[in-house]
């Protein structure tokens, strides 16, 4: 089994994929939806969605997590430091400036423009999270 794709309520469906797009090092495929191909086998489709979702404030907040090389993990690092977004150490820590390690790993919480959790981490060679 394996996840295809899943629809990521947003205020402004380009903007929000582009701003996903920018911080992952990936592309946007404008449709219906705009697309981000996260990998061979997974698309975050960005919709906009104003009977439900309102925002940043009320409305659904989602979290979504990405296993990711150490390479990605230090481009993606470097790229929330050079926007000035804020980010941390945990879900409720999402602006304490740091990372956490676990099992060897790495990883940090950060918010999109539209409140959604993105967390990202690297999973050491022996095992995974």
């Amino acid at each position: 089994m394996r996840l295809d794709h899943t629809v990521v309520p947003a205020k402004d469906k380009v903007a929000s994929a582009g701003f996903f797009a920018e911080i992952f090092g990936l592309r946007v495929k404008l449709g219906y939806f705009a697309q981000v191909q996260v990998n061979e086998s997974l698309t975050l489709d960005f919709a906009d969605e104003p009977e439900l979702w309102n925002g940043p404030a009320p409305g659904p907040i989602l979290h979504y997590a990405f296993h990711i090389s150490d390479a990605e993990f230090d481009a993606i690092l470097a790229r929330v430091k050079a926007r000035g977004l804020p980010h941390g150490s945990g879900p409720t820590k999402r602006a304490d400036g740091r990372i956490y390690t676990l099992r060897g790993g790495r990883g940090f919480y950060f918010e999109d423009p539209n409140g959604h959790v993105l967390e990202v981490m690297t999973v050491p060679e022996t095992g995974s999270r």
